[in-house]
């Protein structure tokens, strides 16, 4: 099974000013953004994986770290080996629709993560939650330091 680039785009443009009810709202408990990606990710790759330290959700109670921390994304991500979407570090112009983008905003502890949902004219826009945004410019941010993560 291969990730649809298209399918996770088009749940994140759905979905990206207002909230699926299938799934806890964590705005409230350090912020949604990471499981609004974790979803955009199994709208692209339906396939949880419950091996290990996984990455899989049931519901608010029952669902890996990495579903729902930065951190645990990316760790899962780069480690992958077995079911479920898989991540390898790139360089900013290696961007395709789909892609993840993490951020910092202060020293290296990385706290907000996006999805590439349109690229024109060399400039890269977003969708996210906690600060919601649909297709944002991407230089429209400020952060410290920036991680870009290619899907596979």
């Amino acid at each position: 099974m291969s990730y649809n680039r298209k399918d996770a785009i088009s749940y994140a443009q759905k979905w990206a000013l207002k909230r699926n009810p299938k799934y806890y709202n964590y705005d409230l408990l350090g912020g949604d953004c990471t499981n609004f990606i974790s979803q955009c990710l199994y709208a692209g790759l339906p396939q949880m994986n419950y091996q290990g330290y996984g990455w899989y959700y049931a519901d608010a109670n029952h669902k890996s770290a990495s579903w729902t921390g930065v951190e645990f994304l990316y760790n899962f991500l780069i480690k992958n080996s077995s079911a479920g979407p898989r991540g390898r570090i790139i360089q900013k112009n290696e961007l395709e629709l789909g892609d993840l983008i993490q951020l910092s905003f202060m020293q290296s502890i990385y706290s907000h993560t996006l999805i590439v949902t349109k690229i024109e004219n060399k400039d890269t826009f977003v969708c996210t939650h906690s600060h919601d945004a649909l297709n944002r410019p991407f230089a429209s941010y400020s952060y410290e330091n920036a991680r870009y993560i290619k899907i596979s």
